[in-house]
Protein backbone atom coordinates (compact mmCIF):
# COMPACT_ATOMS: atom_id res chain seq x y z
CA UNK A 1 0.00 0.00 0.00
CA UNK A 2 1.52 3.47 -0.43
CA UNK A 3 0.75 6.05 1.22
CA UNK A 4 0.61 8.92 -1.65
CA UNK A 5 -1.82 11.59 -0.54
CA UNK A 6 0.21 14.46 -3.05
CA UNK A 7 -2.87 13.98 -5.39
CA UNK A 8 -5.38 16.10 -2.97
CA UNK A 9 -5.06 18.58 -0.25
CA UNK A 10 -7.79 18.24 2.75
CA UNK A 11 -9.19 21.88 3.80
CA UNK A 12 -11.23 22.42 7.03
CA UNK A 13 -15.04 22.88 6.18
CA UNK A 14 -16.49 26.13 6.14
CA UNK A 15 -19.94 27.70 5.42
CA UNK A 16 -18.99 28.22 1.76
CA UNK A 17 -19.29 24.38 1.57
CA UNK A 18 -23.01 24.56 1.69
CA UNK A 19 -23.14 24.55 -2.18
CA UNK A 20 -20.72 20.97 -2.41
CA UNK A 21 -23.18 19.25 0.15
CA UNK A 22 -25.88 20.18 -2.11
CA UNK A 23 -24.06 19.11 -4.90
CA UNK A 24 -22.97 15.62 -3.26
CA UNK A 25 -26.89 15.31 -2.56
CA UNK A 26 -27.37 13.87 -6.15
CA UNK A 27 -29.37 10.67 -6.55
CA UNK A 28 -26.40 9.14 -8.30
CA UNK A 29 -24.58 9.89 -4.77
CA UNK A 30 -27.06 9.15 -2.64
CA UNK A 31 -28.42 5.64 -3.37
CA UNK A 32 -26.95 3.55 -1.33
CA UNK A 33 -27.42 5.42 1.72
CA UNK A 34 -31.07 6.19 1.51
CA UNK A 35 -31.67 8.44 -1.46
CA UNK A 36 -31.24 12.44 -1.10
CA UNK A 37 -31.77 14.65 1.45
CA UNK A 38 -34.61 16.83 2.37
CA UNK A 39 -33.23 21.03 2.09
CA UNK A 40 -33.73 20.88 5.87
CA UNK A 41 -31.99 17.86 5.98
CA UNK A 42 -29.05 19.20 4.62
CA UNK A 43 -29.11 22.37 6.14
CA UNK A 44 -28.93 20.41 9.86
CA UNK A 45 -25.58 18.37 8.02
CA UNK A 46 -23.82 21.26 6.72
CA UNK A 47 -24.10 22.75 10.54
CA UNK A 48 -23.09 20.07 11.92
CA UNK A 49 -19.67 19.68 9.48
CA UNK A 50 -19.18 23.24 10.36
CA UNK A 51 -19.89 22.47 14.46
CA UNK A 52 -17.49 19.57 13.81
CA UNK A 53 -14.62 21.30 12.32
CA UNK A 54 -14.45 23.93 14.75
CA UNK A 55 -14.92 21.90 17.40
CA UNK A 56 -10.83 20.93 18.62
CA UNK A 57 -11.10 18.65 20.77
CA UNK A 58 -10.03 16.26 18.43
CA UNK A 59 -13.64 14.68 18.33
CA UNK A 60 -13.66 14.94 14.64
CA UNK A 61 -13.99 16.78 11.65
CA UNK A 62 -14.87 17.42 8.06
CA UNK A 63 -13.23 18.40 4.69
CA UNK A 64 -13.80 19.14 1.38
CA UNK A 65 -11.47 17.70 -1.20
CA UNK A 66 -9.20 19.15 -3.10
CA UNK A 67 -7.82 18.04 -6.60
CA UNK A 68 -4.08 18.93 -6.56
CA UNK A 69 -2.79 20.80 -8.88
CA UNK A 70 -6.27 21.92 -10.43
CA UNK A 71 -7.45 23.36 -7.19
CA UNK A 72 -10.46 22.31 -7.80
CA UNK A 73 -13.05 20.97 -5.11
CA UNK A 74 -14.06 17.49 -5.95
CA UNK A 75 -15.96 16.35 -2.78
CA UNK A 76 -16.08 15.59 1.04
CA UNK A 77 -14.68 13.47 3.78
CA UNK A 78 -14.51 13.12 7.13
CA UNK A 79 -13.56 11.44 10.65
CA UNK A 80 -16.45 11.95 14.09
CA UNK A 81 -16.43 9.86 17.19
CA UNK A 82 -19.31 7.47 17.85
CA UNK A 83 -19.53 3.80 19.94
CA UNK A 84 -19.28 1.14 18.50
CA UNK A 85 -19.51 -2.26 19.84
CA UNK A 86 -18.63 -0.59 23.34
CA UNK A 87 -15.84 1.00 22.10
CA UNK A 88 -15.47 4.63 21.20
CA UNK A 89 -13.87 4.81 17.87
CA UNK A 90 -13.97 7.20 15.17
CA UNK A 91 -15.87 6.58 11.73
CA UNK A 92 -15.03 8.14 8.46
CA UNK A 93 -17.40 8.89 4.73
CA UNK A 94 -16.66 10.55 2.12
CA UNK A 95 -18.10 11.62 -1.18
CA UNK A 96 -16.42 12.35 -4.74
CA UNK A 97 -18.27 14.45 -7.12
CA UNK A 98 -19.62 12.48 -10.63
CA UNK A 99 -17.05 14.09 -12.77
CA UNK A 100 -14.25 13.05 -10.80
CA UNK A 101 -14.67 9.47 -9.82
CA UNK A 102 -13.02 6.41 -10.97
CA UNK A 103 -9.29 8.70 -10.47
CA UNK A 104 -8.41 6.99 -6.94
CA UNK A 105 -9.17 10.70 -5.48
CA UNK A 106 -11.43 8.60 -2.73
CA UNK A 107 -8.78 6.67 -1.35
CA UNK A 108 -6.10 9.29 -1.65
CA UNK A 109 -8.59 11.43 0.75
CA UNK A 110 -9.11 8.14 2.90
CA UNK A 111 -5.08 8.04 3.56
CA UNK A 112 -4.91 11.78 4.29
CA UNK A 113 -7.75 11.78 6.77
CA UNK A 114 -6.49 8.52 8.75
CA UNK A 115 -3.12 10.78 9.19
CA UNK A 116 -5.53 13.33 10.57
CA UNK A 117 -7.54 10.69 12.82
CA UNK A 118 -4.51 9.30 14.04
CA UNK A 119 -2.72 13.38 14.47
CA UNK A 120 -6.22 13.48 16.67
CA UNK A 121 -5.16 10.73 18.82
CA UNK A 122 -8.88 10.32 20.63
CA UNK A 123 -9.46 6.91 19.52
CA UNK A 124 -7.37 3.88 18.26
CA UNK A 125 -9.59 2.81 15.40
CA UNK A 126 -10.88 4.13 12.78
CA UNK A 127 -14.21 2.34 11.06
CA UNK A 128 -16.14 2.90 7.97
CA UNK A 129 -19.84 1.06 6.96
CA UNK A 130 -19.74 1.26 3.32
CA UNK A 131 -23.27 -0.38 1.57
CA UNK A 132 -22.21 -4.28 0.99
CA UNK A 133 -23.40 -3.70 -2.28
CA UNK A 134 -21.45 0.05 -2.67
CA UNK A 135 -18.14 -1.53 -4.81
CA UNK A 136 -16.58 1.61 -5.53
CA UNK A 137 -16.38 2.53 -1.50
CA UNK A 138 -15.47 -1.42 -0.24
CA UNK A 139 -12.35 -0.84 -2.95
CA UNK A 140 -11.33 2.37 -1.01
CA UNK A 141 -11.01 0.64 1.97
CA UNK A 142 -9.22 -2.17 0.87
CA UNK A 143 -7.16 0.30 -1.41
CA UNK A 144 -6.43 2.78 1.72
CA UNK A 145 -5.12 -0.01 4.29
CA UNK A 146 -8.53 -1.33 6.22
CA UNK A 147 -9.44 -4.93 7.45
CA UNK A 148 -12.68 -5.98 6.75
CA UNK A 149 -14.50 -7.69 9.72
CA UNK A 150 -17.59 -8.51 8.22
CA UNK A 151 -20.95 -7.72 6.64
CA UNK A 152 -22.97 -6.20 9.41
CA UNK A 153 -26.80 -4.95 10.02
CA UNK A 154 -26.81 -1.16 10.14
CA UNK A 155 -29.72 1.95 9.99
CA UNK A 156 -28.50 4.96 7.97
CA UNK A 157 -30.42 7.00 7.84
CA UNK A 158 -32.16 6.25 11.01
CA UNK A 159 -34.88 4.37 10.32
CA UNK A 160 -33.93 2.71 7.36
CA UNK A 161 -32.13 -0.75 7.68
CA UNK A 162 -29.21 -1.57 5.38
CA UNK A 163 -26.29 -3.93 5.35
CA UNK A 164 -22.73 -2.76 5.40
CA UNK A 165 -19.08 -3.77 5.69
CA UNK A 166 -17.67 -3.37 8.91
CA UNK A 167 -13.80 -2.26 7.38
CA UNK A 168 -11.18 -1.00 10.58
CA UNK A 169 -8.36 0.68 10.64
CA UNK A 170 -5.49 0.41 13.62
CA UNK A 171 -4.68 4.00 14.27
CA UNK A 172 -2.12 3.09 16.86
Amino acid sequence: MTDDTSRVRLEPWSEEDAGLLRALNAPELMGHLGGPETEEQLVRRHRRYVELSADGTGAGRMFRIVLLPEEAVVGSIGFWSQTWDGEPVYETGWAVLPGFQGRGLATSATRAVVAEARAAGLHRHLHAFPSAENTASNAVCRKAGFELLGERDFEYPPGRPMRCNDWRLDLG
